[in-house]
């Protein structure tokens, strides 16, 4: 177990590097698993969430391993897929197997239990997962898979899901936010966090250059706007645009 190190992001942060090793790092054997925020076992009050970005766990699962039937509500769960095959199971009677480039989606609302195991006998998954904190409490619980080609974030964002009603999006999330994935290849992308808003960047694999920052594989930036962002390499990259949020963070 390596705890995280000393990130301390507030609304005079404009942008804010989190580097890979100051992420809390948990090893089970069967998991191990990269914290970008208090979660479990690992809790900082300084470091809750970033807007409605309240979980950004970055896991890898063991051949034939995994999480046991467990609870949740009122939470948006998404959950992106970078290597291997995730097989989930859920009370709300859905089941499948997620493959890489491929995302699932869970509103817990007033309940949903699940549960998340390695599909392979023989090679290991590695995805992030992430919860956004929704508009309200006691919203009705919903399930979505989506599987998208390389070719649709290929040097481009491509918006997996989202509750904005300027954004097209397959998956809809109950809070105004989106989440977007993109594969760089010798490509450069740009972004605007508008005011009031809150972005999480996070390089998933490879390498690119943010805003005049070299960041690599686990690194990540957290943003609040009014910001340009920039970024230009060779990367898998996720990222985050949400509001700011009323009620505590949970």
């Amino acid at each position: 177990m390596v705890m995280g190190g000393e990130m301390h992001p507030s609304m005079t942060d404009s942008f804010k590097i989190q580097r890979a090793g100051e992420r809390a790092f948990f090893d089970f054997g069967w998991l191990q698993t990269h914290h970008s925020f208090s979660f479990a076992g690992y809790h900082d009050r300084n470091n809750v969430n970033w807007g409605a970005l309240r979980v950004f766990n970055d896991d890898v699962v063991q051949p034939g391993m995994g999480f046991g039937t467990h609870p949740h509500r009122d939470m948006e769960i998404l959950t992106y897929v970078l290597e291997g095959n995730l097989e989930h199971k859920d009370s709300l009677g859905n089941a499948g197997v997620v493959g890489p480039g491929a995302v699932q989606y869970v509103s817990a609302g007033t309940g949903v239990s699940h549960s998340e195991f390695n599909h392979s006998s023989e090679r290991p998954v590695h995805f992030v997962q992430m919860w956004v904190l929704p508009r309200a409490l006691g919203l009705a619980p919903r399930y979505g898979q989506v599987d998208y080609t390389r070719a649709e974030r290929l040097n481009a964002w491509l918006p997996i899901a989202s509750g904005e009603e300027h954004v097209e999006s397959r998956i809809a999330l109950w809070q105004d936010a989106t989440a977007y994935v993109a594969r760089l290849e010798e490509g450069s992308l740009s972004h605007a966090v508008r005011p009031e808003r809150f972005a999480f960047l996070f390089l998933a694999q490879g390498q690119a250059t943010v805003n005049g920052e070299l960041l690599s594989s686990g690194d990540a930036v957290r943003i609040a706007g009014p910001y340009d962002l920039a970024v230009a390499g060779n990367a898998e990259l996720v990222l985050w645009d949400v509001p700011a949020v009323d009620r505590a963070a949970a």
